[in-house]
């Protein structure tokens, strides 16, 4: 049993899912403020921008948090990272500050947590693992899988997004 790998990819999943599910509840909850946010920001179709963005971080945190589908979940986070970076936080340097709008050190580093989660695979102690998932998406394939975000994110800005003066 590799009960100290195992007990430290569950602690980052759940450590991610958190940080996913936090955003995510806060997001779904506050639908009109996000969507004038994510319109201020400069992504189109505001209201539908909210709802992916709520949406798609609650996913993301259940499926770190339970270890199913880890590296389908990683890529997601990695995309929600990606475009974070591109719309909000890239002008500003690297270091976040006071202002949440400031820095890119916190997408950087969640998007590579989750890289390597995937690439690690989500451990003993998920449902990936019980499902036995685990070996076909974690390794090579799943560092693949996870840094696919990355499309996923220039697909997206390239639909929705338009430069904020």
């Amino acid at each position: 049993m590799r009960v100290p790998t195992d007990a430290t990819l569950l602690a980052l999943r759940l450590t991610l899912a958190i940080v996913f599910l936090g955003h995510g509840w806060r997001h779904a909850r506050h639908l009109s403020r996000t969507a004038a946010w994510a319109g201020s920001i400069g992504l189109r179709r505001p209201r539908y921008q909210a709802m992916t963005m709520a949406y798609g971080e609650l996913a993301i945190g259940l499926g770190l948090g339970l270890g199913l589908a880890t590296a389908a979940a990683a890529a997601g986070a990695v995309a929600m990272m990606a475009v974070a970076f591109w719309t909000v936080h890239r002008r500003a340097g690297f270091f976040v500050s006071a202002r949440p709008d400031e820095g890119w050190e916190y997408v950087f580093v969640v998007a590579v947590v989750a890289v390597s989660v995937a690439t690690l695979g989500a451990g003993e102690w998920s449902l990936d693992h019980v499902l036995g998932w685990s070996g076909p998406t974690s390794g090579r394939a799943g560092a693949l899988i996870a840094t696919s975000g990355l499309v996923l994110a220039a697909g997206h800005l390239a639909a929705y997004y338009r430069r904020v003066p």
